[in-house]
């Protein structure tokens, strides 16, 4: 078992005193290897919402995990609204599964979820229900830990300016209520505060995770010319369009850090392009892993508490962000 806050202590220090490039390679792709466990026998049903960029790679991971375990997973449509989520994992409870990994419409739902998946363990992903809807072994969030994601960037983009005790950003953050906006956003935050930087925030609101929106707010902030020394994005979606609008008004996208997170291929590339200057790696494929692991620990053992990256209370099973910048952006699949 592990204990996340030494874990979090740990890997810290590793990002303080390692080169970022010898990190991701020494520790980024680890979260992409397969499980040597034998899924054979085990039945998962796999609930998600309106697919974006990560959402879909989520899924795609999920699916291609259960496929090397032995696991069957059946994939419902995604869902654009709580009452078609519910209809799924009530169909889902009479199927005969053994585990339901759920990416909710809306975490506050989750233990309406609970209660109609009758007694199948739920795994929840992508968007973490409060911590009281949880119960060890049963009802679990499988994961990274948003808060590490804030830091990274809010760290970088300190780093990269040199250190200044006054700060301008421009922030956008993700859908309103969605616990990784909150918790990046509130990270972000707490780590200038914590650094005693006069963090001015010029810009603060959200893009709904979305490329066309961020852009067009993105040309509205601008009109109002308060200066801004750095764009923090809560996703790499966002982050490309503030960089579509800074290339089409002219604005040169190396003097201003534009950082957003999940490293994913569009968001990588940007970064080799010189358009995005950082991101953090959010690893679809290894969330997807631990997925499936922790859905065949439960089925097999009845506990997860031999799962990589559980927590002692075994609710949370966490697989760690890394940061990515022009140096290994190439490496990041």
């Amino acid at each position: 078992m592990i204990n996340y806050r030494i874990v979090k202590r740990v890997f810290t220090c590793i990002l303080v005193g390692c080169l970022l490039g010898l990190f991701i390679a020494g520790c980024g792709k680890s979260n992409q290897g397969g499980s040597s466990a034998n899924g054979q026998g085990v039945k998962v049903y796999y609930s998600t919402v309106t697919l974006d960029d990560f959402r879909q790679l989520l899924s795609d991971s999920i699916v291609d995990a259960g496929s090397r375990a032995g696991v069957t997973v059946v994939t419902g449509s995604p869902c654009s609204s709580v009452d078609e989520q519910v209809a799924q994992i009530r169909d889902a409870a009479s199927g005969g599964y053994d585990c339901i990994i759920c990416n909710p419409v809306d975490p506050q739902t989750a233990l309406q979820l609970e209660v109609t998946a009758r007694d199948i363990p739920i795994l929840f992903t992508n968007s973490q229900p409060d911590e009281n809807y949880l119960k060890a072994d049963k009802y679990m969030y499988v994961g990274s830990y948003e808060m590490d994601a804030g830091t990274l960037q809010a760290q970088y983009v300190w780093n990269k300016l040199g250190k200044p005790s006054t700060i301008n950003i421009c922030l956008f953050r993700g859908q309103p209520g969605h616990p990784a906006a909150a918790g990046r956003t509130k990270a972000v935050k707490e780590y200038f505060k914590k650094m005693g930087v006069n963090a001015n925030f010029v810009f603060n609101d959200t893009a709904y995770w979305d490329t066309q929106k961020a852009a067009d707010e993105f040309k509205i902030f601008l009109k109002t010319n308060q200066p801004y020394d750095c764009v923090i994005c809560n996703n790499d979606s966002m982050a490309i369009g503030v960089v579509n609008a800074m290339k089409e008004l002219g604005i040169d996208t190396s003097a201003v850090p534009v950082v957003g997170v999940d490293a994913t291929a569009e968001g990588c590339q940007s970064i080799l392009d010189g358009g995005m200057q950082f991101t953090v790696y959010q690893s679809a494929a290894g969330q997807g892993q631990a997925a499936i692991d922790t859905a065949i620990a439960l089925k097999k053992s009845g506990t997860a508490k031999n799962v990589e990256g559980v927590t002692d209370d075994r609710l949370f099973v966490w697989v760690p962000f890394s940061p990515v910048d022009k140096a290994n952006a190439a490496s990041i699949k």
